[in-house]
Order: structure tokens, then sequence, then C-alpha cells
């Protein structure tokens, strides 16, 4: 799948951000362990992340309502069953939390493999130490994972490192465990306070101690429930950074600024002056103190600081600013493939990579091109770039960025801006 891009356009107008992408997904996998029927308000329903899942949610018995005028979801998954598919080629990096619900209706599960890989890549030991401290056994068969164990039992859970997905099994299979269980090195970021709070509403003791340590006590019966996901703050940091980027003037409502306090203090610093209010952001080209970006240097990490995820955001802001700039990613230090496909999109050299380190030395100003995206922001970086440069672009493999974006197309027109989608 390829965008064709004819860039240089301004935008202008209101965009409505989403729900998280990184909530959505994980809350649809949980929602799966309840009794009853859930309902998922300002759910991202055309994210294809999110598409690929129900689907096979479906396959092995769910019944999901999709609206998408509402952005809403109802499910029932009392009839979910373990059975063995056809295909097992899911596109979906986050299938070890589909297991739960298997476990819970048939003492089994079968799951793709994380992104449709197959045995070799190993991209999740972690998970399958989460089933196997909880009393399960797990076969890495030829094509899905089997877990097998007629419940999960409550225990201990110590992670040797901070993983985000480790945490979120962690916590829906707890829910449903026989037992206490106790999450050691846990990471709580607000996604994961939001499947928290899920689970708490479906009936889920759950206590949270500090910053990394989570006792939950499993419960036999959990409810069902309405919940309405977070809105997606990477998102909204996209759509500010493309303001900045293309000089347009844009509204950017539902901004959570609760969880990115540190993001949005990054921009002030760099002399970006926007305008916010309790849930809205609004940026002219007047917001530019110097009419530039000034220089900077940060480090991504862990929340409530810089994410990895952002990390694109910032480069493309220090490929238009005044000076040399550099990012610093030590927990990814290989997500910089991206970084070398966004410079074919610069008039000059402008951007120097290495293993944890970008530097860039601006200002730079963006050109059409061919690129080939590496990584689902990393491509939504490229596309800004596209849309920034005058003519025509073509970006490879563009199904990476509508994975994070719900409705792309649609809110890109919203604002003016044509883009064309070929599969």
């Amino acid at each position: 799948m390829k965008a064709i891009i004819n860039g240089g356009k301004v935008p202008q107008g209101t965009v409505n951000v989403s729900g998280a992408k990184n909530s959505a997904t994980r809350l649809l996998a949980a929602a799966c362990i309840s009794d009853g029927e859930v309902i998922l308000q300002n759910f991202p329903t055309q994210l294809v992340d999110a598409q690929h899942k129900i689907r096979f949610l479906q396959n092995i018995g769910a019944e999901i309502k999709v609206d998408d005028k509402a952005e809403t979801l109802h499910i029932k998954s009392g009839s979910i069953t373990s059975k063995e598919l056809a295909e097992y080629d899911y596109p979906i990096r986050t299938t070890y939390l589909l297991a739960a619900a298997q476990i819970k209706r048939s003492g089994s599960a079968k799951i793709p493999y994380p992104g449709g890989c197959k045995i070799g890549s190993r991209g999740y030991d972690l998970h399958i130490m989460v089933w196997e401290s909880l009393g399960c056994k797990v076969t890495e068969k030829p094509d899905f994972i089997l877990i097998e164990g007629s419940h999960f039992v409550g225990g201990q859970i110590k992670f040797p490192i901070s993983t985000v997905g480790g945490t979120e099994n962690a916590l829906i299979c707890a829910s449903m465990a026989k037992g206490k269980t106790e999450i050691i090195n846990a990471y709580i970021t607000p996604e994961i306070e939001d499947l928290i709070d899920f689970l708490r509403r479906m009936g889920s003791v759950i206590e949270v101690n500090g910053s990394s340590n989570i006792i939950v006590e499993g419960v036999s019966y959990l409810k069902g429930t309405i919940k309405s996901v977070m809105f997606d703050r990477i998102e909204a940091l996209t759509w500010l950074v493309y303001g900045v980027l293309s000089k347009g003037t844009l509204l950017i409502n539902n901004v959570p600024f609760d969880s990115m306090e540190v993001p949005l203090l990054h921009l002030k610093k760099m002399g970006i002056d926007f305008l916010s209010n309790s849930n809205s952001i609004y940026f002219s080209p007047d917001c530019l103190k110097n009419g530039q970006v000034e220089s900077f240097e940060l480090a991504c990490g862990a929340h409530p600081g810089i994410i990895s995820d952002m990390q694109s955001f910032y480069t493309l802001l220090g490929i238009v600013a005044q000076g040399d700039s550099r990012i610093f990613d030590y927990r990814y230090p290989k997500r910089i493939a991206y970084a070398d496909e966004l410079q074919k999109l610069i008039d000059v050299p402008v951007v120097e990579t290495e293993e944890g380190k970008i530097t860039t030395r601006g200002p730079g100003s963006f050109i059409s091109g061919e690129v080939t995206s590496t990584d689902l922001r990393g491509s939504m970086a490229l596309v800004m770039a596209a849309l920034c440069a005058s003519g025509k672009s073509v970006v490879n493999d563009v199904e990476m960025a509508l994975r994070g974006y719900n409705n792309l197309e649609g809110k890109l027109a919203q604002l003016g801006i044509q883009i064309e989608i070929q599969k």
C-alpha cells in the first residue's frame, strides 16, 4: 500500500483527536474477559490494527457490532472458543492480549505470533513468562502459540525490564486468575491507567503502589460496563507538529493535556507558543515567537517524559530548526531507520544517525521524493514531510501509518488536504 501525495498545500481548519490506539486495542482485548456486554465509546473504529483484532475475535466466536458513525463497539464474548483457524496471518503486534478470553472460555488459547512473525523472532518471551507464572503451559506451534491451562492461578510476575505490553497482559490475565497476583516492575502509562480503570469497572480488584507495583485480586465474575477510550496523546502531538511544519492554522480538539505535559513543555522551549484552553490547542504561524523553531536537545524515555513513539515528530522539528538539535533514545536505540528515509525528502544533508542518537543540522526544507516506511510513527513522519514538500511524493508501505491514525484521509480532507492511498 502506498500514499500518493501532492504536497505544498497549507492546512486550515479543525481536527478532532480520536480515541487512543494504544488504549483502544487493549480495552477491546480486555472486554472479552467480561461476563456481560461491554460498550466501548470513542473507539477509533477505522484503525487498521483495531479492524484486524476485531476480525480475529469474530472468527473465534465474539459478537462485536461496530458503529463507525458513533465510534462505538458493542461486545459480547460469551461464545468465544479456542478453535483452530484455517490461517493465523494477522498483522497484530499485541496478539498476546487475545489469550486470556480463550483461557476463560475454553481452558486453552491459540493466538497468532505477534506481528505475524514465526518462530525465531521471540519478541514475546515476557508474555510466555506471564502465562507460565500464572500456571499455564506454553507451546510454540508452526502457525500459532498454544497456551493451555484450565484457568489462571495467581502468583508473582517479576519483569526484568519495565514493559508496557507485559504489564497489560499481566493485568488482564490476573483479573480473572484464582487468587492474588503481584506484578513487580510494572510500567504504568496513561494508557495502562485507562486499562486499570476499565478492569475496575468490570469488578476487578486492583491496587497500585507507587509507580511500578500492582496487586490484583482475581474475581470469577466480571460484569459488563460502558467505557470511553481516552484521547490519543500521540495523535494530538502529531497534528500540532504538522501545523508548525506546514505553517498552517489549526484548532486541535480533544487534547489530553494531563498525559502530555512534558512533551508540550519542550515545544514551548523551542519557541512554539501555541494557545490552549482546557481541551484544545490553537496554532497559527503567529505562534512561532521568532518566526522559526529554535534548536534543542532532548532524551526519549518513560512517561511522563517524551516516549519513543514521539521521537520522529521531534526529529521533524529539528530538521526545520535553526542550528543543531540532538534527540537521544537509549530505550530503543535502533529506532532510527525512518530518519535515513526522511533525509531523502530534505533539500540539503541535515540528518545524522547513530544508534541511540539522531542529530539534525538545520534548517532544511522538505522536497518531494519517494520513500519507504520502516515503522508506524516513522511512516507518519514521512507522510508529514511529503505533505509539506511541493510536488508529488510517494510513501511506500503507508499502511504502517494507517495502523495508528483513525480516519487519516478524512481528517486531512477536513483541513483542505488530499492524499491518495493505493493498495
